[in-house]
């Protein structure tokens, strides 16, 4: 008899055990999935290769969902749609170089700063254009609704007839074809887009007392349980050597990590 119930009570354990390893499997196979949305059209923090969305945010969301513990998906939906689905909480974050201020916080929230950044000039070799004032009664071509728009805006006036707004990340082509004196926009983008076009004769001016830095965040709905995660995974991987590895990646650079952690909350 005893040895019977022995038996019972190590089957017993043996089912319990089996019981354990068959939920945890179940909770990995059920690992979140999260929605992120973007506008790729912004090479090379976004944009469409051969089908597929790439680039340096696209890197790192999935390098900070992974951390985080959830699967990711990226969906290129555009600038304007983009913050309709995270105000209405349909898309769970966005990134797309978008950078944090007081206004877009009064509707969203957003991570600490991931990357920072300044606007710049671009212009033909030869301009005349020196510094941000200079842009007074030009044609400057800005990104609509970007921060490159706010800040040609602040110098000449909202409504000043002289700022061109591009939808669709083409504001490089109006300074080409003359349309635009000069360009306003991220000065990373700026860079590398000259630097992809050695034969156009551009050349970037650059005017920090006018242009202040501007920080990008990852945009989330309005109290988002992701916001504190993702702050904390990012934190994580500005430590250990993931983000310098994404960075270098894409500007072919080493990035001021001093500055950057001194944004970290």
């Amino acid at each position: 008899m005893k040895k019977f119930i022995i038996a019972g009570i190590i089957l017993s354990l043996f089912g319990l055990l089996m019981t354990g390893c068959g939920s945890s499997a179940g909770q990995a196979d059920s690992k979140k999935n999260i929605k992120v949305v973007t506008y790729a059209k912004w090479n090379p923090f976004e944009y469409v290769d051969n089908g597929k969305v790439v680039g340096f945010d696209i890197d790192l969301i999935n390098a900070l969902a992974a951390d985080a513990g959830y699967d990711c998906t990226v969906q290129d939906v555009g600038w304007d749609p983009m913050f309709v689905q995270i105000k209405d909480k349909s898309a769970d974050a966005a990134i797309a170089g978008i950078t944090i201020t007081d206004d877009r916080r009064q509707t969203y929230d957003f991570s600490n700063p991931y990357f920072i950044s300044r606007q710049s000039i671009v212009v033909k070799d030869g301009s005349n254009i020196q510094s941000a004032r200079d842009l007074t009664d030009k044609v400057v071509a800005v990104q609509s609704g970007s921060t490159g728009q706010e800040a040609v805006e602040k110098l000449m006036g909202k409504n000043d007839e002289h700022i061109k707004k591009i939808k669709g990340g083409l504001t490089y082509i109006e300074l080409l074809h003359g349309t635009a004196k000069a360009v306003v926009g991220d000065d990373t983008a700026n860079k590398i887009f000259i630097q992809e076009n050695p034969d156009e004769q551009l050349k970037i001016i650059e005017d920090k007392e006018n242009f202040s830095p501007e920080y990008f965040g990852i945009m989330f709905p309005k109290g988002s349980d992701l916001t504190v995660k993702m702050n904390e995974s990012l934190q994580h991987i500005i430590n250990n050597g993931k983000y310098a590895e994404i960075y270098q990646k894409w500007f072919k650079t080493a990035p001021n990590l001093d500055e950057l952690k001194a944004q970290q909350k």
